[in-house]
């Protein structure tokens, strides 16, 4: 093990524990107070832009030494996140129950996507070889998507009975709006 690997491994955990200390401090107050969809959008903005792992082409390409295999699975996953993240927001701006299930999908998809990467990083030997570009996203990146994914796992589990909207009533609305109530 060289000096790269711990240098990595360490600025990643001490990131993370950062990022977890910004969300207790900041953003779960600030999520309490605001409604239920606008919450879940917030959060949602974080993985919209997962589709920077595109990078990792020029990154092989300048010598970071991730097989072909290993890095269309690191692309196909973050991009896959970033559209259904993307399609999450979009279906919850129009209050559509859709958006929710793809919420659900994105924690899903980015807890597989995640453990995949891991494997495949221990697989092919990939901790501490990583500069550049590539480093900032591992060290920066990839904490604030964890602890994003786990914000809004955590706001579907304990809003799970709140309206996505404040201010729908029963009376008068339409069937897609009363399914929205009722998660």
């Amino acid at each position: 093990m060289n000096h790269l690997v711990p240098a990595q491994a360490g600025a990643q955990i001490v990131t993370l524990a950062l990022f977890i200390t910004l969300a207790r401090w900041y953003v779960m107050p600030w999520l309490a107070v605001r409604p239920r969809s606008e919450a879940l959008m917030a959060l949602l903005w974080v993985s919209v832009f997962r589709y920077v792992a595109l990078q990792i082409f020029v990154a092989q390409r300048d010598g970071f030494p991730i097989s072909i295999g290993g890095a269309i699975e690191i692309v196909i996953g973050d991009v896959a996140g970033a559209i259904i993240a993307f399609a999450a927001i979009v279906l919850l701006r129009q209050k559509a129950f859709a958006g929710l299930v793809l919420c659900w999908l994105l924690v899903a998809e980015t807890a597989i996507d995640t453990f995949l990467d891991i494997r495949g990083g221990i697989e092919e030997h990939l901790m501490g070889a990583a500069g550049g570009i590539t480093w900032m996203i591992l060290v920066f990146f990839v904490p604030a998507v964890i602890v994003s994914v786990s914000l809004l796992a955590w706001q579907l589990v304990t809003r799970r009975h709140e309206p996505l909207v404040e201010g729908l009533s029963q009376g008068g609305s339409s069937l897609a709006t009363d399914r929205l109530q009722e998660q």
